[in-house]
């Protein structure tokens, strides 16, 4: 197959950026209050009959949006490529993205059929988002030179962390109340009178995930440009399809992109398991409550955020691996310190007391265990924004939404591997803190892999 040149990018339409970049600002939301903070807990405790029941139902959710996205990222990114055409397909996906995001609002308590709305609401909105995320990744080549290929991802990034700090402050500050008091942190009724005890505020935030996306999307649709059309989509599905084949063949007998999409695989493993039982280790090891909770969370949007900000010009200047080595080992270190802490033992061995009754965050182990946590969040946002990064210098130019796709498969089609690992060594040992040291081998493994990537730096990328 022929491949096409890089465009050469000479000047930056930074109107074009900022419009790029409002999408992880559009659809940032929906991860942060539906599928982390809000609405993850609410189903749990308020439409399941348990929590266990609802984190097993949310887990099974989890994992068939994941199996979807393996299946159908690559090759709807395939048929991209030979179509041309990228912004067609997030405009597509939006529309179940949005339908989805505000059926969250009908799974109330004690609605018919409530828990079958949350779940299929959830697997689909994930799954579209997605993949529209695949394309609007994509695009980022024909808006910055290759060598600023760093900041753009970092960038967006960084403007996603803090458009969920912002709607998470916003929401626990005009939305979602505490069912006993029907106040909100502002110590106020939530606004447009929404009820506390069928908590309508953690239910809103479907519908205002939503509206949140509608509005700030737009940009992006009318002002960054969107390749030419090439194909019409039959043969483009063919195409498209044949072309998949070929990248995974090509992929295979690339060593450069096979040991990175591995080591990809490896990473988002180890990822997604620390961020799904962060908040249960934290609570069965320091017993914090839900309050407690979300201020670490809100913690590390802004702790991700920061180094979102010295991550893009550290990628630029000496390149996605190094930031991704630096930033693995950063995790691997604080992760081990994290584990070894509980309410009245520091660095496994040494003894201290406990915090007093009622005081938030005043013992050591609760201190050092923010701190960790707080650098923690300072690399996973350079650790994700440079592996697209390091993807689009890694990949041939006419089939970067394809491999794009391949990324997508690599972080999603093993997800099950870094939850279900801790599962069972939590099971086997009665030891939350074993269970959690598992996350600790997919970081290393990803690390040992990455330190056998070559990075290709140089303006265009080989075909």
């Amino acid at each position: 197959m022929t491949t096409q040149p890089a465009p050469s990018q000479s000047r930056t339409d930074m109107g074009a950026v900022l419009s790029w970049s409002l999408y992880d600002w559009a659809a940032q939301p929906f991860f942060t209050l539906i599928t982390t903070f809000i609405f993850a807990p609410y189903f749990a405790s308020a439409l399941a009959s348990s929590p266990e029941e609802g984190q097993t139902l949310w887990a099974f959710a989890t994992a068939t949006a994941g199996l979807c996205i393996a299946i159908t990222a690559p090759i709807l990114g395939s048929i991209a490529d030979a179509t041309g055409r990228r912004k067609l397909w997030i405009f597509v996906f939006s529309f179940p993205f949005v339908l989805c995001c505000w059926a969250f609002w009908y799974a109330a308590p004690g609605a018919p059929h409530a828990i079958a709305i949350a779940l299929v609401a959830f697997t689909i909105g994930t799954l579209s988002i997605e993949v529209a995320t695949v394309f609007n990744n994509a695009m980022m080549p024909s808006l910055v030179p290759r060598k600023h290929l760093g900041t753009l991802s970092s960038f967006g990034w960084g403007i996603g962390y803090v458009s969920g700090l912002v709607t998470l402050l916003f929401t626990l500050g005009f939305f979602a109340a505490n069912p006993d008091t029907g106040k909100t942190l502002l110590g106020m009724e939530p606004v447009f009178g929404l009820e506390a005890a069928s908590r309508e505020g953690d239910r809103i935030v479907g519908p205002f995930s939503a509206v949140w996306y509608v509005l700030f999307v737009l940009p992006m649709f009318f002002l960054v440009p969107d390749s030419p059309a090439r194909a019409r989509i039959g043969p483009a599905i063919r195409e498209g399809l044949s072309s998949l084949k070929e990248s995974l063949s090509q992929a295979r007998s690339n060593k450069n992109i096979f040991l990175f999409l591995i080591a990809n695989l490896s990473l988002k493993d180890g990822l997604v398991a620390l961020f799904a039982f962060g908040g249960i280790y934290s609570e069965g090891q320091l017993g914090w409550t839900t309050i407690e909770i979300g201020i670490f969370g809100i913690l590390l949007t802004i702790t991700g955020t920061l180094g979102l900000i010295l991550g893009g010009p550290m990628d630029d200047r000496f390149g996605a691996k190094p930031v991704l080595i630096f930033s693995l080992i950063v995790l691997i270190i604080c992760s081990v310190g994290m584990i070894s802490v509980d309410e009245t033992t520091v660095f496994f061995v040494i003894k201290v007391q406990a915090a007093p009754e009622g005081a938030m965050f005043a013992s050591l182990p609760e201190q050092i265990f923010i701190t960790l946590g707080g650098l923690i969040g300072a690399v996973s946002g350079p650790l994700q924004a440079s592996c697209r990064s390091l993807l689009v210098r890694l990949a041939p130019h006419a089939h970067v939404t394809q491999y794009f796709g391949l990324l997508a498969l690599s972080g999603k089609v093993t997800s099950f591997l870094g939850p279900l690992a801790v599962g069972i060594v939590t099971a086997l040992t009665a030891s939350q803190r074993a269970g959690m040291s598992v996350i600790i081998v997919f970081f290393a493994f990803a690390l040992f892999l990455l330190m056998l990537v070559r990075e290709n730096r140089s303006p265009e990328t080989e075909t």
